[in-house]
């Protein structure tokens, strides 16, 4: 008996969930269901794939070969319907997307639905996540990364650039006073990031002619968590122009420094993880990303 891409997917989709309850759900299916096609599998491969205990699945060495097996004959099989649907240039299918939370808020989701009038087709499924994550393991098919990239695994195409600058509420500044030397910051409540670090590294010159290291009063792993921090008047921060171009043109939020803050931009990219051509999915949504941020507060 020949096994099927349905038995395929139960497996890899049971493995990434890290239990048959969860994969169930994700396969719309019951748990039994799932439980009797991983069986099924097992029974035509005569052999045990996974070792189930009271707590968790784990993964027999027969299991960890045949997995690379089945997730390759999955992507092969993803990647002809996609080709199928780029010949008739309609992408379509689930597309999973990962952003940190400022970027989600404030670039992507106010293209959802011009996206969506456009590629009508595609599902999108949005999740936001401060940290790295594996693609692969969360069952991500583009992120957005911002800063540097280290994974070259990963295949990327830029995005764009946005500057970072130093930022506080005209109310913070009527009451606390406005810093005129760098070393006046130190006087202030400076807002920073738990991680990375080089996030805590401001563009100015500190005394000792190096970028400013701050050393945060309060710090967050959310861009937005301190945007919103500064806006109630708890501090100086220092941003990302996308996240507080609204903000900046407003008043709610205004530089400080600004003739001595160095143009540092961080660069911003989709990165996916694929052996082969980028999908009609992914490319649709890249695409259609760099179109609608150029020339905002982007810089190619």
């Amino acid at each position: 008996m020949k096994i099927t891409l349905d038995e395929l997917q139960a497996f890899v989709t049971v493995v990434d969930s890290g239990s048959i309850t969860a994969a169930a759900h994700q396969l719309d299916l019951t748990i039994s269901a799932t439980s009797r096609t991983l069986g099924r599998l097992e029974d035509k491969l005569k052999t045990t794939l996974l070792r189930r205990t009271t707590r968790r699945l784990e993964l027999t060495e027969e299991g960890r070969a045949f997995l690379a097996d089945a997730r390759a004959i999955i992507a092969s099989v993803e990647g002809a319907e996609e080709q199928m649907a780029a010949r008739r240039e309609r992408p379509s299918g689930r597309l999973r997307v990962d952003a940190a939370s400022p970027f989600m808020l404030h670039v992507i989701v106010p293209l959802v639905q011009g996206y969506r009038e456009r590629y009508p087709q595609v599902n999108l499924e949005l999740n936001s996540n401060e940290g790295i994550i594996d693609l692969l393991e969360r069952r991500t098919d583009v992120a957005i990364r911002i800063g540097q990239l280290k994974d070259s695994t990963l295949h990327s195409k830029p995005v764009g650039r946005s500057r970072v600058r130093i930022l506080a509420t005209p109310a913070y500044l009527k009451a606390h006073g406005q810093p005129r030397r760098v070393k006046d910051l130190g006087k202030h409540p400076l807002l920073g990031f738990t991680e990375p670090d080089s996030l805590n590294l401001w563009p100015i010159t500190g005394p000792d002619n190096e970028p400013y290291r701050i050393e945060p009063a309060i710090r967050s792993s959310s861009g937005e968590t301190l945007r919103q921090l500064a806006l109630a008047g708890n501090g100086i921060v220092c941003l990302s122009d996308f996240m507080t171009a609204s903000d900046r043109h407003s008043g709610a939020l205004v530089p400080l420094f600004p003739g001595q803050t160095q143009d540092v931009r961080q660069p911003i990219n989709a990165v996916y993880y694929r052996n082969t051509a980028i999908s009609a999915r992914i490319a649709s949504f890249v695409d259609y990303l760099i179109e609608a941020v150029r020339g905002t507060e982007f810089e190619r």
